[in-house]
Formats: C-alpha cells, sequence, structure tokens
C-alpha cells in the first residue's frame, strides 16, 4: 500500500468513528500535515518561511492555513493535478479567475459528503423524493455543487426523483407537477438547491398565486448564497417566504455552508432565527481568528474564519476563508465576506503565500 492510500484509509477509518477526543482530531491532522508538508511542494515553501515544519507543529490549531484565493494561483495538490480524477472549480465571480481544488479520486469526498447529509439532513427519513434545482453533474462537471447533488440523489432520493432544470433555468411546469403530487399523495418531499434558484420559484409562485402545503417530512436545503444570479433578499424574509409559499416549517429549511476548497460541509439545524448557528461532522474544525494578527479570538467575538477539513487529504486541510463569523459553543455564526481591514489581512496572507509558494516553482 503506498503512503496515499494509508492516508486515505487513515481518514475513512477516522470518519467511521463515533466517539472522539481532542487528542484523536489533533493525531489525524499532524499525520496529513506531514504528509502535505512532504509532498505539496507550494504548501511546503509557505509553511518552512513560517518556520511551520512538521517537527515544530504540536497541535492542529497551529497548522499554517493557506488563504482561499490560493487555489486561484497555484496547484495545490500532493499527486499529479493531471492525474485527478476530479477538478472542482469556483464560479471564477471575482475577476473571472476560477480556483482548482484538485481530487486523485472521490472516494474520501463522497464518504464525508453522505455520512455528513445522512446525519444533517435526511435526520430519521431513509429515503425521500427530491427535486433538484441546479444543473447536472454532465452540464457542469467542474461543480462540486454539481456532484454533492448528484450523490445526494443517487444515495437518499426514491424513485422519481429528478432535476428540476432546463435550458431555461427552473422548470417551473415539472415542478409544480411534483408539488402537486406530493400534496395529492402525502409523500414528504424534498427541494434541494442553489439559494439562487429558490428565488426563482418564489417569483414564480408569486406571479402565478399559488401556494402549497407540503406534507409533514418535507424538507427543503438551500445553498450558495445569491451570486449575482437572483435579486438579494433578507435571509429572514427568503425563509418566511420559503415556509408561506411551500408550507414548510423554518425548522425544516435547512442551510447548507459549503467551499469548493473543502471536502466536507457545513449545516444549521433550520432557518428559525437567523443568523443560524453551523456546524460540522467531527473530521472539520473551525477557528476564528484576528485577519491582522492571526491571533484566535474569545468565543463570542468576530473575526475570519479558518477550517481545519481532514477531508482535505490531497491538498491543505486549512484554509483561511474570506467569511467573518463567530465562534460559539455549538458552532459559528457566518456573518458575511471579508470587508474593509478584515479584508486586508487575508489579502497581506495570500501575498506571502504566492511570494513564497512560486519561487520554487521558478
Amino acid at each position: 500500500m503506498d503512503q496515499q492510500q494509508v492516508i486515505m484509509e487513515n481518514v475513512l477509518q477516522f470518519m467511521q468513528k463515533d466517539h472522539l477526543e481532542e487528542e484523536d482530531f489533533n493525531e489525524q491532522a499532524l499525520r496529513l500535515y506531514s504528509y502535505q508538508y512532504q509532498f505539496n511542494l507550494p504548501y511546503q515553501a509557505f509553511c518552512r518561511q513560517r518556520g511551520k515544519t512538521p517537527r515544530m507543529v504540536k497541535a492542529w490549531r497551529d497548522i499554517p492555513a493557506v488563504p482561499v484565493n490560493a487555489f486561484k494561483e497555484v496547484a495545490l495538490s500532493c499527486t499529479d493535478p493531471e492525474k485527478a480524477e476530479a477538478v472542482f472549480m469556483t464560479s471564477g465571480t471575482t475577476k473571472g479567475i476560477r480556483g482548482k481544488h484538485y481530487h486523485p479520486n472521490l472516494h474520501i469526498y463522497d464518504r464525508s459528503m453522505i455520512l455528513n447529509f445522512k446525519q444533517r439532513f435526511m435526520g430519521n427519513i431513509e429515503k425521500v423524493r427530491m427535486g433538484v434545482l441546479f444543473p447536472t453533474e454532465k452540464e457542469m462537471p467542474n461543480s462540486s455543487l454539481a456532484h454533492y447533488l448528484a450523490l445526494a440523489v443517487k444515495e437518499f432520493g426514491k424513485e422519481g426523483s429528478g432535476y428540476l432544470m432546463n435550458e431555461s433555468g427552473v422548470d417551473m411546469d415539472r415542478l409544480l407537477d411534483e408539488l402537486n403530487r406530493a400534496e395529492e399523495t402525502g409523500e414528504p418531499y424534498a427541494l434541494i438547491g442553489a439559494s439562487y434558484s429558490f428565488v426563482h420559484v418564489l417569483e414564480e409562485l408569486e406571479r402565478r398565486g399559488k401556494t402549497f402545503s407540503l406534507p409533514k417530512g418535507s424538507r427543503i436545503l438551500d445553498t450558495g448564497g445569491f451570486k449575482n444570479q437572483s435579486k438579494e433578499l433578507e435571509l429572514n424574509d427568503f425563509y418566511d417566504l420559503l415556509s408561506s409559499s411551500l408550507g414548510v416549517s423554518r425548522t425544516e429549511c435547512i442551510n447548507m455552508y459549503g467551499m469548493t476548497e473543502l471536502s466536507t460541509q457545513f449545516y444549521d439545524d433550520g432557518n428559525e432565527s437567523i443568523p443560524a448557528v453551523k456546524s460540522g461532522p467531527h473530521w472539520i474544525r473551525t477557528r476564528v481568528i484576528h485577519p491582522l494578527t492571526g491571533e484566535e479570538m474569545p468565543k463570542g467575538e468576530r473575526g475570519v474564519l479558518v477550517h481545519c477539513d481532514l477531508g482535505n487529504f490531497n491538498s491543505v486541510t486549512t484554509i483561511l476563508t474570506e467569511d467573518i463569523g463567530i465562534e460559539l459553543e455549538s458552532g459559528f455564526l457566518l456573518l458575511g465576506r471579508v470587508q474593509g481591514a478584515e479584508a486586508k489581512g487575508c489579502s497581506i496572507t495570500l501575498a506571502e503565500f504566492l511570494k513564497a509558494a512560486k519561487e520554487p516553482l521558478k
């Protein structure tokens, strides 16, 4: 068994565990850090510049965090990027440059999604009829969200589940058929997809003067924000409209927060109150730091989110996001994107990373 296979086997076993101590997470994170330091050369250069060799790093909190925009500039991979089974790419909404996340295979990504989705979205339901408000994997082969939603349908969708999109957007006739069917049969129904697609659905339902009362056990999953694809809605208004238009309680309107650069997703437990607390499974941890000093902020104080995802076995476990949040005992609050001094802090870290990472590549 080569080193990559050993690493993957360790991660998969770790994901299957039920009860974990802090030390278990720490040990696994440091094992991955040592592997990534050895084989991910741009990352190694950055860590060396910071004096953070594997011998110096004793805790997962000290693993150097890579700024998320570095994925747009260098290939962060322990294996040959050309041989990756999947390359997930960011949407490229800023400056048109797309970040790339290389996956030599999808075993760990898929296992991470399935275990997490089952617990956080499905609850006590084994399978449910699903409608997807997002393009297919075939239409968007480099979209991690397209893969995630396809996996949801494959693993948890009952017969009759399918995509509710066509070349012009949401296929409203098909969607209305599905919603009517659910009401008539009393069979729970799940709508899953991009937040902006739900905005288009809500607008069209209002235009047609239609509302529904979906059966008990129905649920909604939205993700990804509005990304200039639809009008912006205040979150409170968005979930109010979802609930009143479809007859699904706000506690069953779940938001998933994910990133192309991660292999694990965060969920809330419904959106009865805004902002809802987000949390992940035992193989991902989140810190909140001061953007200029890098020091951890006390619980309850705002800062920039740093995620350590043990599902990221091939790239880097630890990512400095451009999201502002507050750490709580039960997870974190997501407050929006960095701006002002916070954005400046992230830019400084990115400049440091690129200076270190690109020198050995010359």
